[in-house]
């Protein structure tokens, strides 16, 4: 009797983990890239104002060196050749034309 309860047991348990439903993947935004602000000093902390291709504008926070890699905020922007410009008070930080493929984390570092 105990072995027939067992094989039964045995033969349910293949049963169900054999009939798994499907699960759906997530990835994230595979068409983007992300820009870190990175200053070793000078303007760690403060927000500078970013241009993409003099096309979209917007407000980034900068980090410490030390701590980007922990506590940075990530911006993301499309894939491909993009002109990037920062500014801080009307003053250009950095202005230069990159190329960012996707999921990748580009490190912009500032004065």
């Amino acid at each position: 009797m105990k072995k027939t309860a067992f094989a039964f047991a045995a033969l349910a348990l293949m049963l169900v983990s054999g009939c798994k439903a499907p699960v759906a993947q997530q990835g994230g935004k595979e068409d983007m890239a992300y820009l870190l602000f990175v200053s070793p000093s000078q303007y760690a902390g403060d927000v500078v104002q970013v241009s993409i291709d003099d096309e979209t504008t917007f407000n980034a926070e900068v980090v410490k060196e030390k701590k980007a890699k922990r506590k940075g905020s990530q911006y993301g922007i499309a894939t491909g050749n993009r002109s990037i410009k920062v500014t801080s008070q009307g003053k250009v930080l950095y202005q230069k034309k990159i190329f960012v493929s996707a999921q990748e984390v580009k490190q912009i570092m500032l004065p």
